[in-house]
């Protein structure tokens, strides 16, 4: 196998052209064909997240030199993946961590994601004739799985794989936390955090604190079907059940007098805060239940990103907070 930071980097290369060759076209236009959610716009934008925060040669090298024992010689193992297929190549990290980690790759890929999964394995494996990235089935031996899913299947997980080392991962949710002071660029960058992928990623934002009496304004955005029509409905019950929003024309904002997550889609929560260690406390409190925090409020969370930036993960910033490569180097020493 080729050196890991070698071939991602290469890997980046190629990406270079996504959008714009007849292959990565193709695929566009079958993955939207397959999942009416997925936009040309979302899916660029994933590819271009992918490429800046994790196919960059020197953050790859530092990525894998905490894992020493990973980039030494050792039988591969085999690794099973169940992707989720919510947003565009939501399950691209973790097949590049057991690449990377030199073990063999088991995938069982979403329907609604699969033609971009399968592009970047076709990439993977032309560049490198020697991977193992196969196919997940029931009757595929696995050392040891990694899964994505909703709550409901999250559950199906833990009880199919209890007798096999894994990773689990179920719903999460993230939020927003404003100073007040946030400018234009700023605002935007909540927009994008609350908004790209129709808001359906465990690192979309959906509950924002505010400074009390604060009131937040956001752009509206052109969504997909699915979410236009989402946004009718929940409009529909808000007004039904006589609850108090603001509406910009994509989101429905609502204050909430104790801080918690919409269930439903399009709506975002608006929870006032008089005292900034309040805001922490309740982070602290629901930590297990938090993927990532937006704000520019310096020390407020450990998984806290700036504006803007929520879906930009890097090559540590791992699902869940578990770390994938430490559980794989378990696996590995076992």
């Amino acid at each position: 196998m080729k050196p890991a930071a070698e071939l991602f980097a290469e890997l980046g290369n190629r990406l270079d052209a996504f959008g714009t060759d007849r292959p990565s076209r193709m695929a566009i236009e079958e993955a939207m064909r397959n999942n009416a959610w997925f936009t040309r716009e979302d899916i660029a934008t994933a590819v271009g997240a992918i490429r800046q925060c994790m196919l960059q040669r020197e953050a790859i090298e530092r990525w894998l030199a905490a894992y020493p024992s990973l980039t030494a010689l050792h039988l591969p193992k085999k690794i099973g993946i169940v992707m989720a297929g919510n947003l565009p190549l939501v399950g691209f990290f973790d097949l590049m961590c057991v690449v990377a980690s030199g073990n063999e790759a088991y995938i069982k890929t979403s329907s609604k994601d699969a033609p971009l999964m399968e592009l970047i394995v076709r990439y993977l494996t032309e560049a490198d004739s020697t991977l193992h990235i196969g196919c997940l089935t029931d009757d595929t031996p696995t050392d040891a799985v990694i899964a994505t899913g909703g709550e409901s299947a999250k559950l199906h997980f833990e009880s199919k794989y209890a007798g096999t080392p894994h990773i689990i991962r179920g719903s999460r949710h993230s939020v927003a936390v404003l100073a007040g002071d946030e400018d234009e660029t700023e605002l935007a960058g909540l927009a994008d955090d609350i908004f790209l992928y129709a808001g359906l990623g465990c690192r979309n934002v959906s509950l924002v604190f505010v400074p009390r009496g604060y009131s937040l304004h956001l752009p509206s955005r052109q969504m997909c079907n699915g979410y236009r029509n989402n946004h009718r409905q929940t409009r529909a019950l808000l007004q039904m059940t006589g609850t108090a929003f603001d509406d910009n024309g994509t989101a429905l904002f609502v204050r909430s007098f104790e801080p918690d997550f919409p269930n439903r889609l399009s709506r975002i929560n608006i929870a006032e805060y008089d005292d900034i260690a309040t805001v922490k406390a309740w982070l602290e409190a629901n930590d297990d239940r938090l993927q990532c925090v937006a704000s520019s409020v310096a020390h407020l969370h450990p998984r806290s990103v700036a504006l803007g930036r929520t879906q930009y993960p890097t090559l540590t910033d791992y699902a869940d907070n578990a770390d994938t490569m430490a559980f794989l180097q378990t696996v590995v020493g076992q």
